[in-house]
């Protein structure tokens, strides 16, 4: 059982992350201090960022290691020019705070149109969230590449077994390599700024009530300079 105090230094720790996602325990140390009033030991705060699954950039979120004698597959989307909705899905998962607590949020996100196809709540980091997510995504739709990090949920043999039942290429970001996954990282900055931060969620069932309003917003109301000032929705099926 993590104490409150602690949950709450995670809360700020993960705004922090959200912000600069390359500061690493020393530098998100200095950030608590001159931030947030907050004198925690650099052991500690690493400490706290492994319960969240999270380091910076260089090298990656705890999250994308890979489990021993997991494939590896090599990253396919270095200069490739996506033109079209079901070229390319991303994926990853990131930490959501509650009041008192926190939970983890996973998505499915199509690069072209910047649509949200599936995502689900959960207080660990099993698989079996993750592939539930991408099933929920593969009843709409079938991709032609699916990008991941290297973490052991997306190499582990039941979600590549989904993946390559449906003749689905498989991309995995280089370690340490946040920007391979950039609309996503992107998506979890906009969840974070616009929903969560703002309604400080007491329950995991409040999150999962709340972002299905968001997603929908986001989905279907929320416009894009980055697709001429169109929604997601409007992108996805108006091209699909």
């Amino acid at each position: 059982m993590i104490p409150l105090k602690d949950i709450l230094i995670m809360h700020d720790i993960d705004q922090i992350y959200t912000r600069r996602p390359f500061y690493g325990s020393r530098r998100i140390k200095d950030a608590l201090n001159d931030d947030y009033k907050k004198v925690v030991g650099r052991d500690h705060v690493r400490r706290l960022m492994q319960a969240m699954g999270i380091e910076a950039i260089y090298p990656k979120k705890n999250t994308s290691i890979p489990s021993p004698g997991h494939k590896i597959y090599p990253y396919l989307l270095r200069n490739l020019q996506i033109v079209r909705p079901n070229q390319v899905w991303g994926t990853d998962i990131t930490y959501i705070r509650l009041r008192q607590g926190f939970c983890y949020l996973t998505a499915i996100l199509d690069w072209f149109s910047r649509y949200v196809l599936a995502w689900e709540i959960s207080d660990g980091l099993e698989v079996e969230f993750c592939t539930r997510t991408l099933k929920s995504a593969l009843n709409q739709a079938i991709p032609e590449i699916h990008n991941s990090d290297q973490g052991s949920q997306y190499t582990s043999e039941d979600y590549i077994h989904i993946l390559e039942a449906r003749l689905i290429r498989i991309s995995m970001d280089g370690r340490g390599r946040c920007m391979d996954n950039i609309f996503t990282e992107r998506l979890w900055r906009t969840v974070k700024y616009e929903d969560v931060y703002l309604k400080q969620y007491s329950a995991i069932d409040e999150v999962r009530e709340g972002l299905r309003d968001y997603f929908s917003f986001y989905n279907n109301k929320r416009r894009h300079q980055g697709l001429n000032n169109q929604t997601p929705q409007e992108v996805y099926l108006g091209c699909a």
